[in-house]
């Protein structure tokens, strides 16, 4: 296999992988909840569900463009 560059990092742990995704999406989710009651002072369950997602997948975007 040959010996390792300098710029090797070896792979980390699918748990380590999952945690940090499960983490990034709850933050956002979270961050689209809070700015969801920012805007409006009683919004619609169905409001603050649609919100927390796109604010999941908004970080998780993020998230991957940032760190490769």
């Amino acid at each position: 296999m040959g010996a390792l560059t300098e710029h090797h990092r070896c792979p980390r742990g699918i748990f380590i992988r999952v945690a940090e995704a499960v983490w990034t999406v709850g933050i956002g989710g979270v961050l689209g909840v809070l700015f969801c009651f920012v805007i409006e002072e009683r919004p619609a369950p169905a409001l603050i569900l649609a919100a927390a997602a796109l604010g999941g997948v908004l970080a998780t975007a993020l998230r991957q463009a940032i760190h490769p």
